[in-house]
């Protein structure tokens, strides 16, 4: 009997969780394709380009979706079970809500086991696939467009136009060109008074007549003397025919990785090591700037100062070093100015490296969240499931209505207060550890209380004890009017 509950409970949410987990993942897939919706339009992409970046980024959204349907499933299970009085029939056998929750609870014991494999394997793989398909994706240019007023980049040439237009922009006026050669460097520039397009910017060779311009070329030379001399040619032409080369324009082998070491693309052990590595690099940096400090300002040496009662009493007094007059008092002045200056030296010099450690160390935070939301996660699904499992089983609705708005509710508190702490763990307000583990800390009472609640039969709020005050402030106040 008992075996054949927990199976049909076992069934009855799996089938929902799959089921919600499915429409939430292809719902937050749109939203992001949305939001790279300008990276990925007018690049001339395929199909399977666009959906091997969606597949690759799809496994950063399971910390977001997973929770959420685990809250959602389990809640509209157990408001099924409780609304269509099958507890009532489970509590008549002597089975209570926490028994009807075990096969559930070992079910996400192992699904926990299952997150944390995915999010030290998959996740990373993912994170290093679509982070490097899109920036290969950045990297490919639409139809070539020719703007004015700038130098466009075509790969082997930088082209600059004053103007365009005529049919399709095809005229041009003042034209300047840099070629590049082999070795990268721009010896050729050709100048025109006007051009024109004969070809369209879209095919793979692009044929440009210059008309009335020159044709500069830097020309070297065996010898260095003569290289000294700058030799160049310059060639004057009223008509320049250039057709040029538009096949390795957009040559760009969007499988190439070459970002592989970012925090997100790092498992477990990757990151303990990272960040040992960046905290041992941090605190070598702060000692060298210690000592460099210390020794450029004297501050390790201990400097006896004799008569300091014969110092004028106005040596400080900045307005009134102008009216002094002997050899002394004008040493102490330029003393003075010079300590003013090596101050201000040093306060810029102080801020710039806070600065500069403040980054560093905003790095270390981030890698720390990020391996701390690897744990983090396990329980934090199996929380939402206690959560979602009692709070069904009290509202007693098992459909998408109420249950639908109170995971939401539930989830954006979840999710907003992990959201905020992690911002607040990157400048060193809060500590990353903690950061990660705050909204399962702050759900767990929560969650204790709404498990007490619902294995007692109590409601989720008792509304009589709400409006009690009221009633009796009413009816006193009924009883002195009668009186009168």
């Amino acid at each position: 009997m008992i075996k054949i509950i927990d199976t049909y409970i076992l069934k009855l949410y799996s089938k929902r969780l799959v089921s919600v987990f499915s429409i939430c993942m292809i719902i937050f897939i749109i939203q992001a394709f949305w939001l790279y919706i300008d990276e990925l339009a007018g690049k001339g992409l395929g199909f399977y380009t666009i959906f091997k970046f969606l597949i690759y980024y799809s496994p950063k959204l399971v910390p977001l979706v997973l929770p959420l349907s685990v809250l959602l499933a389990s809640l509209m299970t157990y408001g099924s079970l409780a609304e269509n009085y099958e507890f009532a029939a489970m509590k008549s056998t002597g089975i209570s809500l926490l028994r009807a929750m075990r096969s559930l609870i070992v079910f996400h014991i192992f699904l926990g086991i299952l997150i944390y494999f995915f999010s030290n394997n998959v996740i990373p793989l993912g994170e290093l696939k679509s982070y490097n398909l899109r920036k290969n994706i950045g990297k490919l240019q639409p139809e070539l467009a020719i703007r004015e007023g700038i130098f466009n980049d075509l790969g082997q040439m930088n082209i600059k136009v004053e103007r365009k237009y005529g049919i399709n922009d095809r005229l041009l006026d003042n034209i300047i060109i840099h070629l590049k050669t082999n070795d990268k460097k721009n010896r050729i520039v050709i100048k025109s008074e006007s051009g024109e397009l004969k070809s369209e910017t879209t095919d793979a060779n692009l044929q440009m007549v210059l008309y009335n311009g020159y044709r500069y070329e830097e020309l070297l030379t065996n010898n260095p003397e003569d290289q000294n001399k700058h030799p160049h040619s310059k060639v004057h032409f009223k008509e320049y025919i250039m057709n040029i080369d538009l096949s390795q324009f957009n040559n760009i082998d969007l499988s190439e990785e070459n970002y592989t070491s970012t925090y997100r693309m790092q498992k477990i052990n990757q990151l303990h090591e990272s960040i040992d590595s960046l905290e041992l690099g941090l605190d070598n940096q702060k000692k060298l700037f210690s000592k460099n400090f210390n020794t450029v300002n004297g501050l390790n040496q201990v400097h006896k100062i004799d008569e300091v009662d014969s110092w004028p009493s106005n040596l400080f007094n900045l307005n009134s070093l102008k009216f002094l007059k002997s050899d002394k008092q004008w040493r102490y002045s330029e003393v003075v100015r010079s300590a003013i200056t090596r101050v201000k030296s040093n306060v810029t010099n102080l801020e710039s490296k806070k600065r500069s450690f403040f980054i560093f160390q905003k790095l270390i935070n981030l890698h720390k969240t990020t391996l701390y939301d690897k744990y983090a996660l396990v329980f934090s699904c199996f929380l939402l499931f206690i959560i979602g499992a009692s709070l069904g089983a009290i509202i007693r609705k098992g459909g998408l209505g109420l249950p639908l708005v109170l995971s939401v509710i539930i989830f954006l508190i979840y999710h907003y207060i992990g959201l905020f702490s992690k911002n607040a763990a990157e400048d060193g307000s809060i500590y990353p550890m903690l950061a990660s583990w705050i909204s399962t800390i702050v759900l767990a009472p929560f969650a204790i209380i709404l498990v007490n609640r619902a294995s007692s039969d109590k409601g989720f709020l008792n509304l009589n004890t709400l409006f009690n005050p009221f009633k009796l402030i009413y009816l006193s106040s009924m009883k002195k009017k009668n009186n009168i």
